[in-house]
């Protein structure tokens, strides 16, 4: 399993204005090899290679190995934007969306994230710094700090290339570390997990987590960014770019802490986690013009992605169900019907009476149909001899 792990670098003023000049050559580099690319339509790693590496070796005074990744980098985005226009997630071909993301090289800035192998960066965990190569020098010494369970999964795990970024005057490292999975165990029932916009998640044992603060913080981000965007204003858009940033990691966090207790209780009562596949469900559904910011915004997929990747690192069985009808179906007697839930928040069956929270027979839903996907996978399969 792939972990990525990020921690903080801690360079000196010194140290530091020799990563930006780093960051600011190896971006120059990746542009002008994106431009070449973008012209002759060679978007290829080796082409790129090939006709470009002295080049941008002598011009823009970057060793072999920086060079060789400047060029990968530019290879990757021109791949990703490929596969993204091929998913159609870049729009029609003739909508605007489109036509601009295809009809112009892509740009990096200055101050974007460079990946660096264990040819030109090194890690000295004992002593908490890095050894990496800058335009000015190979520079030793670079202090690093993060949690102790980080920490812990970078001294053990870390393998492949770590990412340098420069994000809010700080300077981070991200690395990815490959985790041996550890085995799957077979569960006695499952945990079903419903999510949604009031109550983010609500579990099958009746465990709500309710999203009335995140939807007040966010009521209220909203407001603020509208009087900001008014100002028009650098200081303005600086202050915007800030607050999306901290809003965005206010619902990650809340996403890590109800992720982490639901697995928590899964691994201690020997039970899996069930939850609806809900992809494309945005495209799926039309709201009224106030109800889109909402939508947009809820970060249910985070939510299933923290699920997901804890269960597998506890060993916690995980599986995704069909959504339809969850939320009208009885989970005692079977009958589905939209009378079946007259609020948002209550079910009541119209046929045998079960009376209950929605969102908590949701999740009995989602539990149940969980058993049945899950005995069908672990079926034996019968021999034909």
């Amino acid at each position: 399993m792939k972990l990525v792990v990020r921690v903080k670098l801690l360079p000196s003023p010194v140290q530091a204005t020799a990563l930006e000049a780093t960051l600011h050559a190896c971006n120059r580099a990746a542009n002008h090899v994106s431009r070449v690319a973008f012209e002759r339509g060679i978007k290829d790693r080796n082409g790129l290679q090939r006709l470009l590496y002295t080049d941008v070796k002598s011009t823009f005074g970057l060793s072999a190995q920086p060079t060789v990744r400047a060029i990968k980098k530019v290879a990757d985005a021109y791949t990703t934007l490929t596969a993204q226009a091929r998913n159609g997630l870049l729009g029609k071909p003739t909508s605007q969306r489109y036509r601009a993301a295809m009809s112009h090289p892509i740009a990096f800035r200055p101050e974007a994230a460079q990946p660096f192998d264990d040819r030109c960066l090194s890690w000295q965990h004992d002593a908490r710094t890095v050894s990496i190569w800058t335009v000015h020098g190979r520079m030793r010494g670079v202090a690093y700090t993060g949690s102790a369970d980080q920490l812990k999964v970078l001294d053990q795990y870390r393998k492949g290339e770590s990412d340098l970024v420069y994000e809010g005057g700080k300077w981070f490292l991200i690395a990815t570390c490959d985790v041996s999975d550890p085995e799957v165990s077979e569960p006695v029932d499952f945990i079903g997990v419903d999510r949604g916009i009031v109550n983010l998640a609500t579990t099958s044992d009746g465990t709500n987590y309710q999203g009335r603060g995140l939807r007040r913080y966010r009521n209220w981000c909203a407001r603020k960014r509208a009087e900001l965007q008014k100002k028009q204003t650098r200081s303005a858009k600086r202050r915007l770019a800030r607050r999306a940033k901290k809003e965005q990691r206010h619902a990650t966090h809340l996403n890590h802490k109800i992720a982490k207790e639901i697995v928590s209780v899964a691994q201690r009562t020997g039970r899996g986690i069930a939850v609806e596949q809900l992809d494309g469900f945005r495209d799926r559904v039309r709201l009224r013009r106030d109800q889109r910011g909402t939508l947009s915004s809820w970060p249910f997929h985070q939510l299933e992605q923290h699920l997901a990747y804890k269960a597998r690192q506890a060993g916690v069985a995980f599986v995704e169900v069909d959504p339809a009808y969850t939320s009208q179906r009885c989970p005692r007697c079977g009958h589905t019907e939209k009378a079946n839930r007259p609020t948002r928040d209550e079910f009541r069956c119209r046929r045998c009476g079960l009376a209950g929270p929605a969102d908590v027979v949701a999740g009995v839903n989602v539990r149940n149909r969980a058993r049945s996907a899950w005995a069908f996978v672990t079926m034996p399969v019968p021999s034909t001899a």
